[in-house]
Order: structure tokens, then sequence, then C-alpha cells
């Protein structure tokens, strides 16, 4: 049996319980399940503000439609972002009618604060931080950064469920940060994610335009002691961007084993980094020391990467690539050669297997092919 990148895992008996429950009580969509979410991630996190949400994508379109209209941006201003992340939060910018402007990265595979120094202007507003593969990178340079310069700072934290930096879980020093609890990631669902602000009344907006601009959910109308429950007010345009009661179902049983999983994919990590010390055909992608990465990913620098790739399909193992460089892509490439780290290491990056079912042998075997596949193109 091929030997797969992603494999979702699911306690299927407890998620069927807890989504019986919002079966029973007849409540899928935003309601007492998406409330309980919440409550446990501010609890996990420590994060003082969470609102479920739809998606990721959403999370970083709001966060960003939420500062322009507070501070008055302007179309065209600029937010600085990296090309090497998946488009999603690169599109974020684009739905907002402001102006991606892209920053190279470091060996983490994370944005480069001297270089996001370097391409601030007068019409930065803000910076996007990815923390790919749950890696840190030198996010703390990135937060100081952005506070002597005056710049709102968006987390996108896609891959960083559970990654903990100096102890403490990411979140808390962003002005918003954005979780996601897609199908393959370490908090698993079908698609919903979290958004953050470190501040009640930035939370309490994004929950109006979640809905709609409306300012009382159809929850709280419904469970109000008020006779005048379609008596609600539209205080702004808003989105439907509110997550449901049946993936935050799931998401709870996710989040009881989330600290687990991720204890067992940092020993995936240490099986991949034993077996493939002292080659120096590979270069392993290295995470911050301070940081206790999720690790959503485990990834690696070769030459001839597609080749190598290919070769692995021939073995059954499918590794993946994360990312390519978003200036490659029509939509972005009047910003093409800019970046000419992120554009090397799009050339170079191999995501091999990391999920729950993956076993100490599976990662002998990987590295066993991986490292035969690059002897003989070597050669």
């Amino acid at each position: 049996m091929a030997i797969q990148l992603f494999v979702p895992h699911f306690r299927i008996n407890e998620c069927l319980e807890e989504i019986r429950e919002c079966l029973e009580k007849g409540w899928t969509g935003l309601g007492f399940k998406t409330i309980e979410m919440e409550n446990k991630w501010k609890e996990y996190t420590g994060l003082p503000h969470a609102h479920f949400l739809s998606s990721n994508t959403v999370g970083l379109h709001l966060a960003l439609h939420m500062f322009k209209t507070e501070f008055g941006w302007v179309d065209g201003d600029e937010v600085i972002s990296t090309p090497l992340t998946f488009v999603s939060t690169n599109h974020a910018i684009v739905y907002t009618n402001l102006l991606p402007v892209f920053a190279d990265i470091d060996e983490s595979l994370c944005l480069s604060p001297e270089n996001i120094e370097q391409k601030i202007t007068s019409r930065t507003r803000a910076v996007i931080f990815v923390g790919i593969g749950g890696n840190t990178g030198r996010y703390p340079e990135v937060v100081k950064l952005c506070k002597d310069r005056g710049l709102m700072l968006i987390l996108d934290a896609a891959h960083m469920a559970g990654t903990r930096l100096n102890g403490k879980h990411v979140g808390h020093d962003a002005d918003c940060t954005v979780f996601s609890f897609q199908a393959v990631k370490n908090l698993a669902t079908a698609d919903s994610g979290m958004i953050c602000f470190p501040d009640q009344a930035r939370d309490e907006r994004v929950r109006k335009l979640t809905w709609l601009g409306i300012n009382k959910d159809t929850y709280s109308r419904t469970y109000t002691q008020s006779s005048y429950k379609w008596m609600y007010d539209v205080d702004e345009i808003g989105f439907k961007y509110h997550g449901n009661s049946i993936m935050a179902a799931i998401g709870l049983v996710s989040l009881r084993y989330l600290d687990r999983d991720n204890a067992y994919r940092r020993q995936l990590v240490k099986w991949y980094q034993n077996c493939l010390a002292n080659n120096e055909l590979i270069r392993i992608v290295p995470i911050a020391n301070e940081c206790e990465s999720s690790c959503h990913l485990f990834q690696i620098r070769v030459s001839n990467r597609d080749e190598i790739l290919m070769a692995l399909n021939e073995y059954e193992i499918s590794p993946g690539v994360h990312y390519r460089d978003n200036t490659e892509y029509r939509l972005y490439n009047q910003a093409a050669g800019t970046c000419p780290k992120a554009h090397l290491a799009s050339k170079e990056i191999l995501s091999l297997p990391m999920h729950m079912s993956i076993t100490e042998r599976d990662v002998q075997t990987i590295a066993d092919a991986l490292k035969e596949v690059i002897k003989s193109k070597a050669g």
C-alpha cells in the first residue's frame, strides 16, 4: 500500500457522539457547539478571545477587512507577505483591494526580518507572517519590527495548532492570529478555523461581521427571553463566514488529542532526522531552538526535486511540495524575481509523509528509498 503524504485521523466513535448531540438538539449551525469549541480553544491556548469560522481563508480576509476599515487604509495600500505559502494567504490581501508585497525567506522558510524591513514603504500597513509547517522561524524579531514601525501583524497560523514558543502557545503577541482546522491539519475537521484578537472590541466586531453584520446571531435570538426575537440591527456590511456546530463537534474531539498527536509528530521528525543525518545531499529545514513546533510538515531540500519526487512515487511513496513560489502564478507574476531565496526553495523543498499512521518502520522505508533515489540521480 502506498505511503501517503497526509491521511486524516479521526476518532470516529467520539466524533459521532458529539455530532449526535447536535442532531438530537436540532442545532447544527452556529450555536452551542461552536461556543464550546471557542471556550476550549481559549482554555487550551491561553488566548483571551476566539471566534470559530468556516475556514482559515475567511479569517485572513476578515482581519484585513477589519483593519482596513478601522484605520482608513485605502485601495492599493501594501501588505507584506511571503511568496512561499498556500495562495489563500495572498488572495486574502487581494480580496480587500490591498497590494501584496513579497518579502524573502530565511533558512526556516519563514519571512526574513531583514527583507521585510527592506520592503517597507510609506504605504505599508501590515505584515502577514506564515508559520510554515508549524515553525516560528524568527517570529519574535518580526513582532518587534512591526511594533517599532507601527505595522499591524497578522499571524497566519494555519499550520500552528499546538505550536509553542518559549513555552507559550503562539498568537498572544500578534494583532490577529488565524488558525486552520481543515481536513488534513493537525486539529482536523472537514474545514473550519479560528480567528483570535487580543482585544474584546475587535472580537465583538468580528462576530457581527461573520454573520452578515447582524448584531445578534440566530442562536442568541433563539434563546433570548424577549418576545421580539426578530428585532435585530445591521451595523455594517458583513459576510457569512461563521463556523457550524458539526465542524465544532469534530474539532472538539481533535482538540482533546492535539498535544498527544503533536508529540507523536515530533517523534516522527526525530526519526526522520536520525535516518537522514550526515547526508550532504539532503538538507533538513531547521526548526527554531525555542520553538515547540506542531510539526505539521517535515521538509527537506534536495537538488533535482521533481525527479526525486517522481522516483519516490515508483516506490509507492507520495511526498508533497509546500509550496510553489506564488510569484510563478499569473496573478502574482508582476513580483517575479523579487524573492530569490523563496524561489530557489520552491524548487528544492520536499515534504515527507507526516500523519498519525506513519510508523518508525515507515520512516525508515521512506528514508532508505529517498537516499537510494538521490544516490542514483547523483550518479
